[in-house]
């Protein structure tokens, strides 16, 4: 049964392959022409699957993936395969969905936030990353963010982009959520520039953690 479905899914995905989309989704480093919207639709209409999830999965493809995180049972996974998963992760956006889709649910997180956050594989560790900023925003207690910040000084500047990204994530987070650790946040920040360049559109938010770190202040009133 499993195999069937499997092979409907594959088939509505390639049914659904847009050129344009893929065009667009090769320049971000995600290789799939599935517009985001369509696969949301397909994964609603399938429900919660573990077992097709786990399949779709293990077919390497992309679409695939993606919509195998939308329909898994998060805590079904066990810690080996959540570790396994994740090295093979490498596009962005499978990579972040199966993050926080997926491993922030898991009982798991912690344990892995701690071994993925120095691991040699640079992607590998943007994950811990990912998963230290969730606490530092929802479950700081127990955290050693002065700690945080030494590692971010030290090693954010140098750090491989995806791996800064995430860092970059938790400086700011760091300084917007911990007013005592705040005026520390920002002097990092300026003093590193990292992503002081970076090009932001109108109306949002700069990812250059000092302008990040005064917006959100501010909006907090």
């Amino acid at each position: 049964m499993t195999d069937t479905a499997v092979a409907e899914v594959m088939a509505e995905l390639a049914a659904r392959e847009d050129p344009r989309a893929r065009a667009v989704n090769e320049k971000h480093g995600d290789d799939h022409g599935v517009n985001l919207g369509a696969l949301r639709a397909i994964a609603k209409r399938l429900k919660t699957q573990q077992e097709l999830a786990v399949e779709l999965w293990r077919s390497g493809d992309t679409a695939a993936r993606l919509v195998a995180l939308l329909i898994c049972r998060p805590k079904a996974f066990g810690r080996e395969e959540l570790d396994a998963m994740v090295r093979e992760a490498r596009t962005p956006k499978v990579h972040d969905w199966l993050v926080n889709y997926v491993v922030k649910k898991s009982p798991h997180a912690e344990e892995l936030r701690i071994s993925w956050s120095d691991d040699p594989d640079p992607i590998v560790a943007s994950a811990g990353w990912a998963l230290t900023v969730d606490r530092v925003a929802k479950k700081p207690d127990g955290l050693d963010l002065a700690g945080l910040l030494d590692v971010i000084e030290a090693e954010m500047s140098e750090a491989p982009q995806r791996l800064q990204w995430a860092m970059n994530h938790c400086l700011a987070q760091i300084g917007i959520e911990h007013p005592a650790h705040r005026a520390r946040a920002l002097d990092i920040g300026e003093r590193l520039q990292v992503l002081k360049d970076y090009p932001t559109p109108p109306g949002c938010t700069s990812p250059f953690a000092p302008a990040w770190i005064t917006e959100m202040v501010r909006r907090q009133g």
